[in-house]
Formats: C-alpha cells, sequence, structure tokens
C-alpha cells in the first residue's frame, strides 16, 4: 500500500459524521480514497446513502494535517497498520460491515491460519470466574488458540494473563490510542502481551479514553474471533454488548451459566435463556461446537506400547472406558468422581497422547 493512499483513508476516518461503513461504500463507488477525497460533491451525494450530512466537512485541510501527524506517530513509535482490503488485514473483521477501514496495533500480532477465540467478562469477577477462565485456557492450550480480550480489570486481565503463562498468543483491543495505557495498573503486563501478540485499536494518538469508546472497542473484539465466551456477567454492562454484536455477525456465543440469584450470573443466565448463547460447562463443550478437535494439528503417531504406566485421574478414566466402552463426558465425570472441566482436560490430554479418541455427540472411547 502506498503511503498516500494510508494519509487519504487516514484524512476520511477524521470526517466527523463519515462512518466505516460510509467510507467503504465511497471506495466502492467512487475507486479509492484518494479519488473520493477528489471527486465533486454534487457526484458523492448521488451514492445511495451518501448524504450532505455525511460530507459536508470532506474537504476540510485540517484533516489531512491530522492523518500527516498520526502517520508520523505510527512511524517513531514503530507501530503497524492493517488496511480493511488489504490481505494481511484479519480474516474474520473483513466480513464485519462496520470493520475499520484502518487498525493500528503494536506487538507481534500473527492472526494466519489461527484459532481465535475472545473471552469477555464482568469486571468483578468471582474466584469462581477465575478457576473458570484460567482452566479453560489450560485445556485449550494444546489447540493453540489466540486469546482476545478487552484489556479490562476482571475476566478480560484473567483471560490474556492465563494466556501468556500458556505461552499462547493473546491480544488485547483498546478503547484509545496506542499511546496510553487504560487501566494504567495494567501497564505491568504491556511487555509479556506484546512479545507474543500485541494490542489492536482503531482509535488515533490523539483520542483521550472515553466510556463511549467501549462500543467501538466491542466490536473488534467480536470481530476477530470465531466465538465469544461470556465468563460472568451482570445483567447489564459491556460483556453481554459484545456478545449482542457478535450473534450479529452470526458468530458464536458461549456463556457460563451460574446460580439463578447470583447478581454476576443474571447476564450469563439470560443470554442461555433466550437462545442468544450455547451453555458453555467446559472447555469440551465449546471444543465439540466448533469441531476444534477435528481441526487440531495432527500428532506424531507413536507406537502404542503394551504396557501404559498411567498415574491419577487418566487411570480412572482410562479404567472406566476399558471397562464400560464408549461414554459420555458427564457420565466419565460422574463415574469416575472428577469434576466435569477438569475429567474435559484430562481426555484432551489423553487424546494427544493416543490413548483415546473423541466421538460425536460428546463421547470419548478407549484406542
Amino acid at each position: 500500500m502506498t503511503v498516500e493512499k494510508l494519509i487519504a483513508l487516514l484524512t476520511l476516518k477524521k470526517v466527523p459524521n463519515l462512518g466505516d461503513n460510509s467510507i467503504k461504500k465511497l471506495i466502492r463507488e467512487v475507486g479509492s480514497a484518494q479519488e473520493v477525497l477528489h471527486e465533486k460533491t454534487s457526484n458523492l451525494l448521488k451514492i445511495d446513502g451518501i448524504g450532505a450530512v455525511k460530507i459536508k466537512d470532506l474537504h476540510n485541510p485540517e484533516h489531512r494535517k491530522a492523518a500527516d501527524n498520526e502517520l508520523r506517530f505510527i512511524k517513531e513509535n514503530n507501530l503497524r497498520y492493517w488496511v480493511y482490503d488489504q490481505p494481511d488485514y484479519p480474516e474474520k473483521l473483513k466480513h464485519c460491515i462496520d470493520g475499520p477501514v484502518v487498525l493500528f496495533s503494536s506487538g507481534n500480532i500473527d492472526l494466519r491460519e489461527k484459532k481465535i477465540l475472545s473471552i469477555v467478562g464482568t469486571r468483578k469477577v468471582t474466584s469462581y470466574g477465575v478457576q473458570f477462565c484460567e482452566e479453560l485456557i489450560e485445556t485449550l492450550a494444546p489447540i493453540d488458540p489466540v486469546i482476545v480480550s478487552g484489556f479490562a480489570y476482571g475476566v478480560d486481565i484473567t483471560a490474556q494473563r492465563a494466556a501468556v503463562k500458556h505461552k499462547l498468543q493473546t491480544v488485547g483491543c483498546l478503547a484509545h490510542g496506542l499511546n496510553q495505557i487504560y487501566p494504567k495498573a495494567h501497564k505491568k503486563y504491556v511487555a509479556q502481551i506484546e512479545e507474543n501478540g500485541g494490542f489492536f485499536t482503531d482509535f488515533w494518538s490523539t483520542d483521550t479514553f472515553d466510556r463511549k469508546n467501549f462500543l467501538g472497542r466491542n466490536r473488534i473484539i467480536a470481530g476477530l474471533s470465531e466465538a465469544t465466551v461470556v465468563i460472568e456477567s451482570a445483567d447489564k454492562g459491556g460483556s453481554l454488548v459484545t456478545a449482542d454484536i457478535a450473534n450479529s455477525y452470526n458468530r458464536d456465543v458461549f456463556a457460563v451459566p451460574g446460580r439463578a440469584n447470583d447478581p454476576l450470573s443474571k447476564g450469563c443466565n439470560m443470554l442461555i435463556k433466550t437462545q442468544r448463547a450455547h451453555m458453555l460447562t467446559s472447555a469440551a463443550d465449546l471444543i465439540y461446537m466448533l469441531n476444534w478437535e477435528l481441526e487440531k494439528k495432527e500428532q506424531p503417531i507413536v507406537q502404542k506400547k503394551l504396557f501404559v504406566e498411567l498415574e491419577g485421574d487418566e487411570k480412572k478414566i482410562h479404567t472406566f472406558l476399558s471397562d464400560n466402552g464408549k461414554e459420555l463426558l458427564d457420565t466419565i465425570a460422574l463415574q469416575c468422581k472428577i469434576p466435569t472441566f477438569k475429567a474435559a482436560s484430562v481426555l484432551l490430554n489423553m487424546e494427544l497422547k493416543g490413548m483415546i479418541r473423541p466421538l460425536p455427540g460428546k463421547m470419548f472411547e478407549v484406542i
């Protein structure tokens, strides 16, 4: 991409009443961002959905100055930009009608041929929410997904720290420019995340932090991934907004159920009740619904030993399946007296070792 094309796109982004969708429409009709800026106003007004209000400030020279300054900021800080019609732009975000025409990033983000999962939830996460989130990511780690979140307090930072712990790529989507970090308490995590992953935003260095920016940030969280997981949410909040956006993009949404009278479970329970989310009780639910078990990287074929030394929960499960044949995940967990989330993790590890294999309907059998 030429510098002039990028400058033209940035200039269009500064026009107050032009959103991402309108910019894309103008470019489709006229040919390029540069041509839009040079096209006669009378011709632009003939385009369906483009009224005088949207383009009245189109030729303000201050927009070009702002674009030049932002490009200087990008270069001086070694940032990367992603343009919506370029091959390296996040594939799933390309299919979102309001996806950013330009994204900015720091770190080492690489989403090529990756499974991508967004995890969001309350800022006031409980110990149960933390435990569920950490165990979910630990179980998914062998599949090597990219974990996307909003870098906020609570569930967001729990998910991203767990991803770092298990050496998974993680992406934080910010509601402000890359010249600042919010919340400031999370600055200590920036280097770890940028080492294997990084940060996305479509806000500029001139955009100060504002809560109204969360909606724009949330559309990126929902748009980047195959599915969005909500772990604990009150009956109102940004997590539910993200879930609704994901649904509007026809993406899978999962919610962790909780007690009926628990304030921080009301949002998740409502998503499940209104069929806006699949119930998520373990990683196995997600793996099954997304068919990830069918797409995992092939493991080297290992000659099966005649006598395998098994310990702990692996031994319990192997013995149970050997005696009873194929069984459901919930039955295995119940009969072996192992929590379902832990049984799912053990089964996944046993599958990767070539000891058991998954079957349709969340069933497993010994090989």
